[in-house]
């Protein structure tokens, strides 16, 4: 498989088919992330990416999972991506569900005709940063969106009939946003109603502009508690009519798995009990991106 750089997928695509077609992120802003920034945008040429489909052919057949990477890949213009996924299904024909990051920018550039399109070729599943329902944070962080157009942008994936998995940034507030930025994303989250959240804590990464920040002392990162309280608080906020909502990510202090709206109560007693130190959180040291 051709790879260029550094290759970024879900967790939930480990075993996934991962097929590159874009390079970077068209976006490429967010103060907190420094995953692309050697690498300019640009989308992969067709027969770079069909070598690649022949490759899984021969390589792959027991995954029913295939990921297009890198950050972007729904940017790519309508015409081409069908042509892309076409010929996924042609010759990856046990390919089950593909999947995909998204953000309002490229949701937007589709008409809904085209997520149905997309939808019907194999798109089963997009992957949106959120990060924050707080549109202060949104601001700060330079997301490119309020969390409005978050909202719209969501329930338009959803009704096309694609799965959405949201991903959301516990400390990106600081210690002057957190409740807010906690209530607000809460917010979002209900309003949208994805099937999938996951909830990570924030790590700085050098030569981010959020990690400079730091450094200067103009934003203060909170505390493993401070963190737990504010997931908490989040959870509280959010409405989900059936979905799951994950924190076990390698950055988390305390795993969680929640299928919402039933294990909504014990989640947050959870939490308490681990803020009261009858649950240990995970170690400094042991945390990763």
């Amino acid at each position: 498989m051709d790879y260029e750089g550094m290759i970024i997928r879900p967790p939930s695509e480990a075993n996934s088919i991962l097929l590159q077609i874009t390079l970077g992120c068209s976006h490429n802003k967010c103060t907190f992330c420094g995953t692309f920034r050697q690498k300019r945008f640009n989308i992969k040429p067709d027969d770079l990416i069909f070598k690649d489909i022949e490759y899984a052919r021969t390589h792959f057949t027991r995954q029913r999972r295939l990921f297009l990477c890198d950050g972007d890949a729904l940017v790519i213009p309508q015409k081409r991506l069908v042509k892309i996924l076409k010929q996924i299904r042609e010759r990856l024909p046990w390919v089950e569900r593909v999947g995909l990051y998204a953000n309002t920018k490229s949701i937007g550039l589709k008409t809904d005709e085209q997520l149905l399109e997309l939808r019907d070729l194999g798109v089963k599943i997009a992957y949106m940063g959120l990060e924050s329902g707080d549109d202060t944070v949104l601001k700060a962080i330079r997301k490119g969106a309020d969390s409005q157009k978050m909202i719209t942008m969501g329930q338009r994936v959803r009704a096309a009939g694609i799965k959405l998995s949201i991903t959301v940034l516990l400390g990106l507030g600081g210690k002057t946003r957190s409740r807010e930025h906690a209530l607000e994303t809460g917010r979002v989250l209900s309003a949208i109603d994805p099937e999938y959240v996951g909830a990570l804590s924030l790590m700085l990464v050098p030569g981010s502009e959020l990690y400079d920040a730091h450094e200067k002392g103009e934003f203060e990162v909170i505390s493993a508690e401070e963190m737990l309280e504010e997931l908490g608080v989040m959870i509280s906020a959010t409405r989900l009519t059936n979905g799951l909502f994950h924190a076990n990510h390698a950055s988390n202090y305390l795993p969680i798995r929640a299928k919402m709206p039933e294990d909504k109560e014990k989640t947050l007693e959870l939490i308490s009990q681990a803020l009261k130190g009858n649950i240990a959180l995970k170690p400094e040291h042991m945390r990763a991106l």
